[in-house]
């Protein structure tokens, strides 16, 4: 009787054994951040999952956990960023941050939103065009240099194949040199290297803006930048233009002028508080861009800055006072207006003088 009764028994336990292997197993999923398995919660041991147990951290293009230093800018890549710590698998939905409460009742009513005019109660009185403006000291690129290096070399070698007769003069605006033999070279020119303007009676350059109303004492005018002799000018005269693109903070304005193969030693950028002048001469056709306008603000000159780099030239001009400027410029000032020359007698020679000759 007793055999009998424990021979039933094992066969009931080899019956719930074998139930027990035909249930499948139920898997769940983990709401731990990070891991995103699914586990049995029969089966759930310490150090199976691998989670963050920090926040989703989005800044400045650049995705990561605030529990750990991996960062990545694709956001797939962020979904696939392992886990820093190991612990239990979780099957707790996290909570949904809660939802604003929305008032039905104002659903119907009309925000008014006016437009503050821009630079209200500025106190600076606006400073007169015609000050003098300053000689911005570029800080030039060394990649810059290196191909001025290589331009120079080029245009040196071409030099030395043309022949220069003594008594020729330097074809720098303004320079008085006088070609006298190889020893000339070593001398120190003295020319303007932006452009003559001839406006309302008044004559002067664009570089040094030393103005006066006599003719004669505007051809007098020494040169306000030191260079070398051009003895052989190739200068076509050409004007081209260069795209000009602008953006601004609070406190600064950024422009950016796009040109390439311009001599830094030949450019020059000029500012006083409104008025910006930026004359560049370029090295292969020995071309110019010019610019002269009048500026939307004021700006302090000297923490004003200027970058000469291979592809263009930035600047960087500090607002005077906080704000913002609807535009750039005021008024475009053209330079070298065929009809302001015309306005006495002696301007009427301009058209007909090579001022690089004088």
């Amino acid at each position: 009787m007793i055999r009998s009764l424990s021979v039933e028994r094992l066969k009931e336990e080899e019956t719930i054994e074998l139930d027990t292997r035909m249930v499948p197993k139920i898997l769940v999923n983990c709401y731990n951040r990070g891991c995103g398995q699914k586990f049995d919660p029969n089966a759930n041991e310490e150090e199976l999952c691998f989670h963050h147990p920090g926040e989703p951290v989005f800044h400045d293009a650049y995705k990561g956990w605030s529990c750990c230093n991996k960062k990545c800018t694709d956001f797939t890549e962020f979904l696939n960023i392992k886990g820093c710590t190991r612990s239990y698998h979780s099957d707790v939905k996290p909570p949904e941050p809660e939802k604003p409460i929305v008032d039905k009742s104002k659903a119907h009513e009309v925000i008014e939103v006016r437009a503050q005019p821009l630079n209200i109660g500025s106190k600076l009185e606006r400073p007169n065009f015609q000050l003098p403006c300053v000689l911005l000291k570029p800080i030039v690129s060394p990649s810059l240099l290196e191909q001025l290096k290589e331009s120079t070399t080029s245009s040196q070698s071409s030099l030395n194949s043309s022949e220069i007769s003594v008594g020729q003069n330097c074809k720098n605006k303004s320079c008085k040199g006088i070609y006298q033999g190889p020893e000339s070279n070593k001398e120190i020119c003295h020319y303007h290297s932006g452009e003559p303007i001839f406006h309302e009676g008044l004559k002067y350059w664009s570089c040094c803006q030393k103005r006066t109303t006599d003719f004669s004492a505007f051809l007098e005018q020494p040169g306000c930048v030191e260079g070398e002799h051009l003895w052989i000018s190739t200068d076509t005269g050409n004007k081209i233009s260069c795209r000009l693109d602008w953006h601004q903070t609070g406190s600064f304005v950024y422009i950016s002028i796009y040109a390439k193969k311009y001599n830094p030693n030949q450019s020059s950028v000029k500012l006083n508080p409104i008025h910006l002048i930026v004359d560049l001469h370029f090295t292969d056709n020995s071309s110019a861009y010019n610019l002269d306008t009048e500026l939307f603000g004021i700006v302090d000159v000297e923490e004003s800055v200027v970058n000469m780099l291979p592809s263009k030239v930035e600047i960087k001009l500090k607002k005077k006072e906080p704000g913002s400027w609807t535009k750039l410029e005021v008024s475009q000032r053209k330079l070298t207006e065929s009809k302001e020359c015309q306005e006495n007698s002696n301007t009427e020679r301009v058209n007909a003088i090579d001022l690089s000759d004088l």
